[in-house]
């Protein structure tokens, strides 16, 4: 048998007694558990899944505490530490309509481990009104579900002499300016809403963007701005209190925990808004640990204690698969371009 040459193994030279058949069926073994360790090596810890959560998760919320947004994001942050075993962290960073938030989760590690409980502003309406965006809601996330969707309510200081829809727009008419709006920021839900109900009224009201939809509150509260389209759920206390009036829902239908609110588009025909949010991670996040918190989320919207919290928010639970969030969000962008285009809405 012809002998094969030897192989150097330190300072010495061992030469096997294989065929070249043989030696070659070696080798190529060799070879594979080489390049399988090199892949283990390299491949995230949590690529399959399993274990997942082992520590805290971070949750971005583009908006500053208070908010409708931030307030279902912890509803969320709450089920999930509760079934997961391991605590949510909610990280508020608010600015540039939320689409900072987004531009973070865009550039985290996709290992599950930092989320963002996403809005429509940030998703589908920043799209369409800014020219550059420093990323692409389509293909810098992935969507895991959408967990809920609310009405808007109108809603105004006191001191405005206005008891309903028709009465606010008589007076923003009657004095052209003189009613200055606000919003969560320029390119948020509130501001589209407000932008729309200012074009199909045909009336003249101001724009006041502020960094998310608490510090608006508050300033229509101390009699800074005049008016607010906002969630139903952060308005409640403040409507019950008195601080603030209610006028009008912006669905289609009126609200169910609010039976006796008109809806705007029974003023103001054709005006209709809604709001949603939804759980979003980074693209390329492990597939398994999407559908895990998927599944999480379609539980969360079947609990009993749950549903009656969102309601009582104004929120109607959902649970849905990714592949339906991610057409959603398809849709939502084109819907809200439309909308921008009949508001008139210059481009930023």
């Amino acid at each position: 048998m012809r002998r094969m040459p030897g192989i150097r193994i330190g300072n010495e030279t061992v030469w096997p007694r294989l065929s070249q058949r043989a030696l070659g069926l070696v080798l190529a073994w060799w070879m594979l558990i080489l390049l399988m360790s090199i892949a283990a090596a390299q491949t995230p810890p949590v690529e399959s899944g399993r274990g997942y959560p082992s520590r805290p998760v971070r949750m971005i919320i583009g908006y500053p505490p208070g908010g409708p947004t931030d307030l279902t994001a912890r509803l969320a942050g709450q089920h999930l530490s509760e079934t997961l075993g391991q605590q949510f962290v909610m990280d508020n960073r608010p600015g540039a309509g939320a689409t900072l938030g987004a531009t973070l989760l865009s550039r985290a590690e996709p290992d599950g481990y930092t989320l963002m409980l996403a809005a429509n502003g940030e998703m589908a309406i920043s799209p369409n009104l800014r020219r550059t965006l420093p990323y692409d809601p389509i293909k810098d996330f992935a969507p895991i579900s959408r967990i809920g969707t609310s009405q808007l309510v109108l809603v105004i200081h006191p001191g405005v002499p206005s008891k309903s829809v028709a009465d606010l727009v008589s007076l923003a008419k009657a004095k052209p300016g003189a009613v200055n709006f606000a919003s969560a920021g320029s390119g948020s839900t509130a501001h589209l809403a407000g932008e729309l109900f200012k074009q199909l009224a045909a009336i003249d009201i101001v724009h006041v963007p502020y960094k998310g939809a608490g510090p608006a509150m508050t300033d229509l509260m101390g009699g800074q701005v005049q008016m607010l389209i906002t969630g139903y759920s952060a308005a409640l206390p403040h409507i019950k209190s008195g601080k603030l009036r209610a006028l009008g829902v912006t669905g289609e239908k009126r609200l169910t925990a609010a039976p006796d609110l008109p809806t705007i588009g029974e003023t103001v025909k054709g005006y209709q808004v809604t709001s949603w949010y939804g759980i979003l991670a980074p693209a390329r996040t492990p597939r398994l640990i999407v559908e895990q918190l998927q599944r999480e989320m379609a539980a969360m919207a079947r609990r009993p204690d749950m549903i009656e919290r969102f309601l009582a928010l104004g929120i109607e639970p959902e649970g849905n698969s990714p592949q339906e969030f991610s057409r959603q969000i398809r849709d939502e962008i084109a819907k809200w371009g439309r909308i921008v285009k009949l508001a008139n809405v210059p481009l930023e």
